[in-house]
Parts: structure tokens; C-alpha cells; sequence
């Protein structure tokens, strides 16, 4: 079982308020961009979605992630891109912890909004 947990420094930034139960994010806003540091828990399937462009980086844990119907498996370090539009979705076998940058500015909102 890792140990991992993020600093204060992310965990004081506006949380997301995002759809899913079991997840847990943070946002660092820029003025063309967002990037929001997530904390997941072994929720099991996210199901296919799309939107704007995203990049991201595990930076622990696991997770079977399925972008434009090809599956791999990505853990701490690997990192992952999504085209504008393309359709993906996960599964979340044990805790995660990613950082995800959006291109999309308002991808999500604080849950104080």
C-alpha cells in the first residue's frame, strides 16, 4: 500500500466539484488551460466520455485506461494524451492519484461556484 498523499500546497487550492463518487480533485486555473490534481479511489469503470484536449501523468497507483478503443494499462510515471474529442474511459482497480491538465479552461468548476 503506498503512502502517497499530496502537499498542502494542492490540497489549499478550490476543489473540483466533479460527478463522480469516490474522486477527489483540486484545481490550478490558468488563463487558457486547467489542471486538476485528482485523487481516485478504486471506483471500478468511468464510463466513456469525451471533451476537450487532456494530458496527464499518474503520479501513483494504477489504472486501465481506454483512449480512442485501444486499452493499457498505465501506473506511476506513465502519462497519457486525449485529442479534443476523442472518446476514452477507465477503470480503478486500487487508489490513483493523477494530474491532468485541460485544455479546456472550464472543464470543471469549485465546488464553491
Amino acid at each position: 500500500m503506498s503512502d502517497f498523499k499530496f502537499p498542502e500546497m494542492i490540497l489549499g487550492l478550490p476543489e473540483a466539484d466533479i460527478p463522480f463518487k469516490g474522486v477527489r480533485g483540486w484545481i490550478s486555473q490558468g488563463p487558457d488551460h486547467q489542471i486538476v490534481y485528482m485523487d481516485i479511489e478504486p471506483i471500478g469503470e468511468v464510463a466513456e466520455h469525451s471533451h476537450g484536449e487532456q494530458w496527464g501523468l499518474v503520479l501513483d497507483g494504477e489504472m486501465e485506461f481506454t483512449v480512442g478503443g485501444v486499452t493499457k494499462t498505465y501506473r506511476k510515471g506513465d502519462h497519457y494524451h486525449i485529442g479534443d474529442g476523442v472518446p476514452h474511459g477507465a477503470v480503478f482497480k486500487k487508489r490513483t492519484f493523477v494530474m491532468d491538465m485541460f485544455r479546456q479552461v472550464d472543464r470543471y468548476k469549485p465546488i464553491d461556484e
